[in-house]
């Protein structure tokens, strides 16, 4: 039961559990369809369980007189009409206001015309030539209803992702005031609240760790199958798991602000804005329409005046309306960009808009940040040469025991790496850290200097042979830490930005599916061309600020190239904006995120492949639906205006090709994402 409380929010409980939906938008996005699916469901059991009895009573008589007969299927066939066939007469109706023509319009003027002709045949029997088509008006409705429902029952199927998502928001947090505990209604929850959030359970609403430390199970959101280590300052999303420690976590993003309805309100616009080639279609209908309204009312004309049949002339009508009617030609674009888009939430990437999935499609240049989108952003060791006879584990645990009491994020970085090791790292006896040069530790009675060569320098330790080596490291982009032991140099540690997780193999892919790859970065040109190299990335622009970026697009676009930028920080959102397709990274900042057309949720640069032959294949999926329920249609019309084809038979093969649209459309959630 859904029940709107003093604020406009909307609760609901199904199977023993209540859900809250965060806006007006999951409101329309969740509860309107439900219902219009539901009452559908109901029309189409309603239209088909009289409708057959229609078509049997109509070929076998049962026995019964004719008159009577009649009155039987006029019976049947009447609710079908005006109850069932409501939604037909509704649509042709506001068309009509709008002084224009639909297929709603199509269906009701067909439909009536045969339960029209049939209804004067039942009670002024000889007015017109003998005949019933209550068994066309009947089962015709009940087709389309049919393939509507079977379009209501995909776009349901599109946001199930989000249904989940939304079914992982608590309905109570834990709220932490004067040192007092209490449980509140989410709803109830105010930014800047401060929560408990205990072992267990789920992570109330986005919110900042001011205290404790825990790991968070993320793979809802972002598909990480590895929980999260969250410390003080970590950020955590509504709806994640908590699964060891306890937290206290601060209220950033509370109701309609966090991801959850984020990604909400991104599926709602997909489901209801309409995409460019859409619009197209909308045109084409309103104007074949009318043409094919004139074409029945002719065929109608001359078998009734010029050949005198107007038994056949009715029939001739009713059959060019049927089949002419444009269902899957209406359902051809959104059927596939509907489901295009649920195959992107199946694998965390929200598409803003159809116009999107349109635009990917034409993309030949895909054009990505460096740090924090190609790289993770952070420092990071990504090598360790040593000098006989120390080991990579023994130069890595001197140095990152000496870098202790450090603060730098060199220092973490170093920390780290020696963890991932297993190596030993022991808080030194004493510790000196020298800015802009490094640290001078003792550890027992050995002293260990970690820095750059002016900290070796200061203190009179030679760098021998390695001076070549960190030459070639510092021109390739890379930051040196020399590590001396007992004024001896025993190893360097290489420190960059390291390149993130896929990222070879995404720019491989891309360039295999015929795209041009360049990278944009306001870093330094020998880091950028470092980065480059590694990644097989042969376009550098280094150095640029966020207008430079915005300028260099802007010329490859004048060029006739079509753009997609991928970015994730503020000084990326003008860039994301002013390119045909922003890409946007959800790790990203707020702004970048509302800056693009397409979020990556997961963080996975292999998603950027898969939007683009998503792209692709959505698009190919609408040309091909188009010309098929076009060519469907207007084939058909002349056999129908000749006379050679029941109404009957074009109902079913009208209600066929919908089903064929539909079917075809699915078949995109078979498409290799990667």
């Amino acid at each position: 039961m859904y029940v709107p409380d003093e604020e406009g929010a909307i609760r609901t409980s199904l199977k023993g559990r209540e859900y809250f939906f965060c806006s007006e938008g999951c409101l329309r996005l969740f509860l309107a369809p439900e219902l219009e699916f539901r009452s559908l469901k109901r029309m189409t059991v309603l239209s088909f369980s009289l409708g057959i009895p229609t078509l049997i009573v109509t070929w076998f008589g049962m026995g019964v007189p004719g008159t009577l007969t009649n009155l039987i299927l006029f019976a049947l066939a009447t609710p079908v009409q005006f109850v069932a066939g409501y939604k037909f007469f509704r649509g042709a109706l506001h068309a009509l206001r709008a002084r224009t023509a639909n297929m709603d319009t199509l269906i009701a003027i067909g439909t009536s015309a045969a339960w029209a002709y049939s209804t004067v045949d039942t009670f002024s029997p000889g007015l017109l030539p003998p005949g019933t088509y209550y068994e066309v008006s009947a089962l015709i409705i009940a087709f389309v209803l049919l393939g509507r429902s079977m379009e209501h029952g995909l776009r349901r199927k599109a946001s199930e992702v989000v249904r989940r998502l939304l079914e992982l928001q608590p309905t109570t947090a834990r709220i932490l005031k004067d040192g007092l505990e209490s449980e509140v209604r989410i709803e109830e929850v105010r930014e800047g609240d401060l929560i408990l959030v205990r072992p267990g359970d789920r992570v109330p609403v986005d919110g900042v760790v001011v205290e404790g430390a825990s790991n968070v199970n993320e793979s809802m959101i972002t598909g990480e199958s590895m929980p999260v280590l969250k410390r003080t300052g970590d950020e955590v999303i509504g709806g994640t798991i908590n699964e060891t420690g306890m937290m206290i976590v601060r209220a950033t993003k509370v109701g309609a602000d966090t991801v959850l309805a984020q990604i909400v309100r991104l599926i709602e616009d997909v489901q209801t804005s309409k995409a460019p080639i859409e619009r197209i279609v909308d045109r084409a209908s309103a104007l074949f329409v009318p043409a094919v309204v004139s074409i029945a009312i002719t065929s109608l004309v001359i078998w009734s005046l010029i050949f005198e049949d107007l038994l056949r002339g009715v029939t001739s009508f009713i059959a060019v309306l049927i089949i002419a009617c444009p269902c899957a030609l209406g359902l051809a674009t959104p059927a596939a960009l509907i489901v295009g888009a649920g195959k992107g939430a199946e694998n965390g990437v929200l598409i803003k808009g159809p116009e999107a999935i349109e635009k990917i499609q034409r993309v030949d240049t895909v054009v990505f940040d460096k740090t924090g989108t190609l790289t993770k952003g952070r420092p990071a060791v990504v090598g360790v040469i040593g000098t006989q006879p120390f080991t990579e584990k023994e130069i890595v645990s001197l140095a990152a025991s000496a870098e202790w009491g450090s603060n730098h994020p060199v220092a973490k970085a170093i920390i780290e790496y020696a963890t991932g090791l297993k190596s030993e790292v022991r808080p030194p006896e004493e510790f000196e850290e020298i800015p802009g040069e490094g640290v001078v530790a003792r550890l027992g009675s050995d002293r260990v200097l970690v820095g750059n060569d002016e900290l070796f320098r200061r203190f009179g330790v030679e760098l021998d042979d390695l001076r070549n080596q960190i030459d070639i490291l510092i021109e390739e982009g890379r930051t040196v830490v020399i590590v001396g032991l007992n004024d001896k140099v025993i190893g360097l540690i290489t420190i960059g930005d390291e390149v993130k997780e896929h990222a070879r193999t995404s720019i491989s892919d891309l360039k295999r599916l015929g795209l041009r790859v360049m990278m944009l970065t306001g870093d330094k040109a020998r880091a950028a061309r470092s980065v480059a190299r590694d990644l097989g990335i042969d376009e550098v622009v280094a150095e640029v600020k966020p207008h430079d970026k915005v300028r260099i697009i802007e010329n490859l676009q004048n060029q006739g190239k079509k753009i997609a930028m991928v970015g994730d920080g503020i000084n990326d959102a003008p860039a994301l904006m002013k390119s045909d397709v922003g890409i946007a990274l959800g790790s990203g900042t707020d702004v970048a995120i509302e800056s693009g057309d397409v979020v990556l949720i997961r963080d996975d640069l292999r998603d950027v492949v898969g939007v683009m032959r998503l792209g692709r294949a959505t698009m190919r999926k609408v040309r091909q639906n188009l010309f098929w329920a076009f060519i469907y249609n207007t084939s058909l019309i002349p056999l129908a205006a000749l006379g050679y084809l029941n109404p009957i038979l074009a109902g079913v093969a009208m209600a066929l090709s919908s089903v064929s649209v539909l079917l075809n459309s699915l078949s995109l959630r078979r498409i290799r994402w990667r």
